[in-house]
């Protein structure tokens, strides 16, 4: 008999309305990447050294101006190199890293060989 009532009960009463559809996943940004590294004339003193030898030349009173950027450039370049990674690692310690990833390398070749030698894999000629 519940069953009747429970029937009767779904006829009177309209079937809930339907959960929204889910909008579309959004697509995820890629990963942030490091920005690109700055040109190489961001890197070179020598066209501020030529303004600077060009304005000397004419007499220039625009020879202060570009003696300022000359310095805010070596600003800049300082900031950067002591923020470079690995910029505190004594040439000793690079030496020892350096010498530690080699033995990686080789102990990984190694296994690599021995793994090819078990048969277990087959290489695709080409």
């Amino acid at each position: 008999m519940a069953s009747g009532v429970a029937a009767a009960r779904s006829a009177e009463e309209p079937p809930p309305p339907a959960p929204p559809p889910e909008p579309p996943a959004e697509q995820k940004p890629p990963p942030l990447l490091p920005p690109p590294p700055p040109a190489q004339e961001e890197f070179s003193f020598l066209p501020l050294v030529h303004d600077i030898i060009k304005c000397m030349d004419k007499d220039s009173q625009d020879v202060h101006q570009v003696l300022n950027e000359l310095k805010n450039k070596f600003q800049e370049m300082r900031k950067l190199i002591s923020s470079m990674p690995g910029i505190g690692v004594s040439p000793e310690q690079q030496q020892q890293q350096l010498q530690n990833l080699r033995e990686q390398v080789r102990t990984k070749n190694e296994l690599l060989q021995k793994y090819k030698s078990l048969c277990m894999f087959e290489i695709p000629k080409e």
